[in-house]
């Protein structure tokens, strides 16, 4: 609803529960609706899939799944430091969404039948360095809008950085937290 409302006029996009896989799928038409499909109706999978929307330019929204690779599960290592890469912001973006919806965010390496991560312990301080990034500096201009939404909306804006300053220990117990301005 709170995707909806925001984004269905103003950049003809819909977020629509799907099924076994999400994705991206560019209107047809030049009226029609792009639909962001999240899977299985998981509030987890609506997140993720909405921080890519998210920070895709105008022409990746033209491209199916934003003409992005994606390699499925049980990648090499080498195809898994790629996918690790690619996926700090997005994931930095989710945590923020899920903080704000008071929702328990969860880091996906999604390589369970693979080599497992390439560099797991990188990869939590990356999402969290960005994610602290993001709360100093602002998100991208979609990403902020919607976050702001469901701060408003769960009524979470107040302790945002707070809640995010304790679940860093959670999310990458090894990495010393980044630096953020703290509210008196």
């Amino acid at each position: 609803m709170l995707f909806n409302d925001l984004f269905r006029e103003a950049y003809r996009t819909v977020l629509v529960r799907g099924s076994d896989e999400p994705e991206y799928v560019p209107a047809s038409e030049p009226d029609g609706f792009a639909r962001v499909v999240f899977a299985h109706g998981y509030y987890a999978s609506a997140l993720h899939e909405i921080s890519h929307w998210c920070i895709a330019g105008e022409h990746r929204r033209t491209l199916h799944d934003y003409g992005y690779w994606y390699c499925p599960d049980g990648r090499t290592p080498e195809q898994q430091q790629a996918f690790e890469t690619v996926e700090v912001k997005p994931q930095a973006i989710e945590w923020l969404f899920a903080l704000a919806a008071g929702f328990r965010f969860h880091i996906s390496l999604d390589n369970l039948s693979g080599a497992g991560a390439a560099q797991e312990t990188r990869f939590r301080q990356n999402v969290c360095t960005q994610a602290g990034r993001y709360l100093e500096r602002g998100l991208p201009d979609r990403a902020q809008r919607f976050l702001e939404a469901l701060a408003a909306f769960y009524g979470t804006g107040a302790t945002l950085k707070a809640r995010w300053h304790e679940d860093v220990r959670r999310i990458a117990p090894s990495t010393s937290e980044p630096a953020l301005p703290q509210e008196n």
